[in-house]
């Protein structure tokens, strides 16, 4: 376990996983970015527990089948309730650990196989706290999902939102930021924000992962999104 202070105004990061080479790759990629900086590494879930409760990273990556429990790690962060977003990098493929990361509390899941094309960019858009899930990975989801869910099951959201909440569920349900749902329905980051929290408001949901969850179960997804 190592620590260090960084400056202000950056993306704080905890690096949860059991293989130091892993966690000195990681380090050496990300201390190449202004806006992050590494403060602490864990090599277990426990570790990594303890560690975001003393230093509240701004993010910390999680490796999923580290000692301690990947997913444990994840539900007990989630649980201190302190302003941390959990990003989930594994080697893990299959769908069946995609909905759970999200259920335990994460926004994020990159596969190890990708984090030199996406992991930059997921740790921005979990530090923001939007649901960050690669093109393949939301396929998957999806497919997994949609398939799990009876017709009978599914949830008519029109008489809750009006058609631009519905519109912005559906375009954060597929990944995109305020900024790209803002491009694609001519409006200000800031007002798709609005419409996303009065949709939240009216759903009862209390984060994004939840709106991402309720977006599958409504079918306002299709599998080949």
């Amino acid at each position: 376990m190592s620590i260090e202070r960084p400056a202000e105004q950056t993306i704080r990061i905890l690096l949860a996983d059991d293989h130091g080479i892993v966690r000195a790759g990681l380090r050496a990629l990300l201390e190449t970015q202004p806006d992050m900086a590494v403060i602490a590494e864990a090599a277990d879930g426990p570790t990594a527990v303890q560690l975001t409760r003393e230093l509240v990273p701004t993010v910390t990556v999680a490796d999923l089948s580290m000692p301690g429990g990947g997913m444990d790690t994840i539900r007990q962060i989630n649980e201190l309730n302190v302003a941390t977003r959990v990003l989930v990098l594994t080697v893990h493929a299959e769908e069946r650990y995609l909905l759970p990361v999200l259920e335990a509390g994460g926004l994020g899941y990159v596969r190890k196989a990708s984090a030199h094309t996406d992991l930059l960019d997921a740790i921005r858009t979990v530090a923001r706290g939007e649901v960050f899930l690669d093109p393949s990975s939301t396929k998957t989801l999806l497919r997994g999902y949609l398939g799990r869910v009876n017709a009978g099951d599914e949830l008519d959201l029109g008489e809750l939102l009006s058609d631009r909440e519905r519109e912005v569920v559906k375009l954060t349900a597929e990944g995109h930021t305020a900024q790209q749902a803002g491009e694609f329905l001519s409006l200000s980051p800031k007002t798709v924000e609005t419409y996303r929290h009065r949709a939240m408001q009216k759903l009862g949901l209390t984060n994004r992962a939840e709106l991402v969850r309720y977006a599958l179960r409504a079918g306002l997804l299709s599998a080949d999104t």
